[in-house]
């Protein structure tokens, strides 16, 4: 058991030097950054979503920057769209579940504010819509998903697409993408 256990803690070490190795990830990670600074220098929001563990990475760093990540500081409009239960099976039950996210889009984004899609394969239904909805509020899209990106590779202003497949794998490396994004957004910001 020992072993298996060493083995997983090296994939995921291989998984985070595959993406340090790739200089564009670091790059597309700057250029979101600044994205990020100016929409939330003029009050505008993002708005972030995904399925399963990617839903749940949604909300990690929704919260980091409408609550707080190091600094004691003004809070940073971002929300996970799949937080309300009620709209959210209140959708799916009446416009089917490849809806749930664009629905929310057309509500509540705005010209300038930021969407940011995790899907592992890039393929998920309703992230893709989701996104669509998002280009045509005049949104930034921003995909974060494995290896080739999948379909949503082709829908993003930026895409962090980490170097591997394997799903837990490509779930922990977007969790250190979004704290290194809310780190050094929060410095930009708030010194």
């Amino acid at each position: 058991m020992s072993k298996r256990i060493r083995k997983i803690m090296q994939a995921s070490l291989d998984a985070k030097q595959a993406m340090l190795d790739d200089e564009q990830i670091a790059q597309t990670l700057c250029d979101i950054i600044d994205r990020a600074v100016d929409c939330f220098g003029r009050q505008g929001k993002m708005l972030l979503a995904g399925n399963g563990g990617s839903a749940a990475d949604a909300q990690h760093i929704a919260a980091e920057l409408s609550g707080r990540f190091y600094r004691d500081r003004a809070p940073l409009f971002a929300e996970a769209l799949h937080v309300n239960s009620s709209y959210l099976t209140a959708v799916a039950n009446d416009y089917g579940y490849e809806e749930v996210f664009a629905r929310m889009i057309r509500a509540a984004g705005r010209t300038g504010d930021i969407f940011v899609g995790l899907s592992t394969s890039g393929n998920s239904p309703n992230i893709l819509r989701a996104a669509g909805a998002a280009r045509e509020a005049g949104m930034t899209v921003v995909g974060m998903t494995g290896s080739d990106g999948g379909k949503l590779a082709d829908h993003c202003d930026f895409l962090l697409n980490v170097p591997v497949s394997d799903t837990p794998r490509v779930q922990e490396c977007h969790i250190l993408l979004g704290h290194i994004l809310c780190e050094i957004i929060e410095l930009k910001m708030f010194g």
